[in-house]
């Protein structure tokens, strides 16, 4: 109780919660922005965090990654923008509910589910940090590589439409994910002689056209969604918020701990976590064909994992000292240089560290609901601005966002190009949200095929000799196949019940 006590003494001094304020700010600021990510938030504090004590600094990185995290979904439910890539998975469902007038029910449940998300996150981290770290550590490049198939089969669940026209739209962003020397034997492809390309296509520039310069690109053509007629206002925001938690508690505490352990795998994160969140409440759903029209079951979902994420991608960094995501990263570079050392010792050299590090994850989160209250009735205001007005300044802002990924004038000429060609898909019925998933998953799915035939001198079968990568590979499996066996089978027992004269 001595090492908890002056864990809280810590946290709750004047200059620690002044920090935590102000880097809340900061995130919530940051992560409406697209392009200006959670990670790039934490990064540009790091120079900041060189004068300040351990505990001030730490509090700081973990509020303003909780606040940027869920900041990304306020551009995305009034604008089609998400302003981080955790938002990309539900941004096209909350817009839906914003064009319908529920703005507030969308906004208000990503907050407060967010909320719950991160808190149920936390305690997972405070209880069996070390027990998910060593489940999290016995992964190789065999049960990454199936990880990645189950992630990838996700596009064909939040596709909405064809299944075959999600398919290509992921085949397209796998194909783009090949471009540049980011493979494992580190040839170039498709560059053309081109030293941008060697770099690959980052993604957040792709995100950003796909979803922001092709509404501006429809909006100019006359056919956005948004009239220059008022807007719809953004009501009550935690109106209706109790009944839906009642209605959808299982799916709260199901992402919430499938967040923890997407984000306590190395090099996972919070975008993918909320992903394969949207996709299973899509598959496991009373009502999948709500989805795409406007539906919160997938914003209850993909916000509880996305904030969960964050406290999973601190297990492995704070155990074992190794980065469960970008963000996670940086801060173990900056507690080394505060001397507290990640790794099993720190528990016992620096008990009251760790447990000052738990109380910040709950007073972020905590903070995060009246925070994120205020800054989206401020950006509700957003929403009465004409459209010529708007759209101008939002292009600026994607301007800004896409340029300062590689501080390169490439990454905006990525970001026109992928606009351009998103706004193609969705007038022929694609969606784009594969072709982010594709992108994002698609060197994950290389590196490890490759790095696993290397392991197994080509022998296929090695992919189930380990038994969590057999289990996730029997999975990912079943969800391939199991569908179209099914529907095999009830189609002969149609065929033969009407040949034996059935009606």
């Amino acid at each position: 109780m001595g090492v908890l006590g002056e864990a809280v003494a810590l946290v709750f001094a004047w200059d620690t919660l002044t920090t935590i304020a102000l880097a809340a700010v900061f995130g919530l600021f940051v992560g409406s922005i697209p392009g200006l990510t959670a990670t790039m938030a934490v990064a540009l504090l790091v120079p900041v965090t060189f004068f300040m004590d351990p505990v001030p600094a730490i509090g700081a990185m973990v509020t303003c990654t909780a606040m940027a995290i869920f900041a990304g979904d306020i551009p995305g439910a009034l604008l089609r923008i998400p302003g981080t890539p955790a938002s990309a998975a539900y941004v096209s469902e909350a817009y839906r509910m914003t064009l319908a007038g529920q703005a507030e029910r969308a906004l208000g449940t990503g907050l407060v589910c967010s909320t719950i998300g991160g808190l149920l996150g936390t305690i997972v981290l405070v209880t069996v940090a070390p027990v998910l770290a060593e489940i999290a550590l016995k992964f190789s490049s065999f049960e990454y590589f199936w990880l990645a198939c189950l992630g990838l089969t996700c596009a064909v669940f939040v596709a909405t439409g064809s299944p075959l026209k999600g398919l290509v739209s992921l085949l397209l962003g796998l194909f783009v994910a090949t471009i540049g020397l980011e493979n494992p034997a580190g040839y170039p492809r498709l560059t053309f002689g081109s030293v941008d390309l060697m770099g690959g296509i980052n993604f957040i520039p792709v995100m950003i056209g796909m979803f922001a310069v092709s509404e501006i690109i429809r909006s100019l053509m006359g056919g956005g969604a948004r009239a220059d007629r008022e807007a719809p206002a953004v009501g009550p925001l935690l109106r209706g918020i109790g009944a839906a938690l009642r209605r959808y508690k299982v799916n709260v505490l199901r992402s919430s701990l499938l967040g923890t352990v997407v984000g306590a795998l190395p090099g996972a994160g919070a975008d993918i976590a909320a992903w394969i969140a949207f996709a299973i409440s899509k598959k496991t759903s009373r009502t999948p064909k709500k989805f795409g029209t406007g539906h919160v079951e997938g914003i209850v979902d993909a916000s509880a994992a996305n904030s969960s994420a964050l406290s999973g991608s601190w297990v492995p960094a704070l155990v074992f000292g190794i980065p469960g995501d970008s963000v996670t990263a940086i801060v173990i570079g900056v507690l080394y240089l505060k001397g507290m050392n990640p790794g099993p010792t720190v528990f016992l050299l620096n008990p009251q560290m760790i447990y000052a590090v738990f109380v910040i994850f709950f007073l972020a989160n905590l903070f995060l609901l009246p925070l994120g209250y205020m800054a989206i009735k401020s950006a509700k205001q957003v929403l009465r601005v004409p459209r010529n007005i708007l759209m101008p300044v939002i292009l600026i802002f994607c301007i800004v966002g896409s340029y300062a990924i590689d501080n390169s004038p490439f990454g905006v000429l990525v970001m026109l190009v992928f606009g351009l060609l998103g706004f193609l898909m969705e007038e022929n019925g694609f969606p784009i949200a594969p072709t982010i998933l594709g992108i994002v998953l698609g060197p994950l799915l290389e590196r490890t095929f490759v790095t696993s035939m290397i392991k197994a001198n080509g022998d296929p079968l090695a992919f189930f000799d380990r038994p969590i990568a057999a289990g996730l590979g029997v999975v990912t499996l079943a969800v391939w196949f199991l569908p179209a066996a099914v529907a095999v089978v009830r189609r002969r027992g149609a065929g033969r019940h009407q040949a034996e004269g059935g009606p």
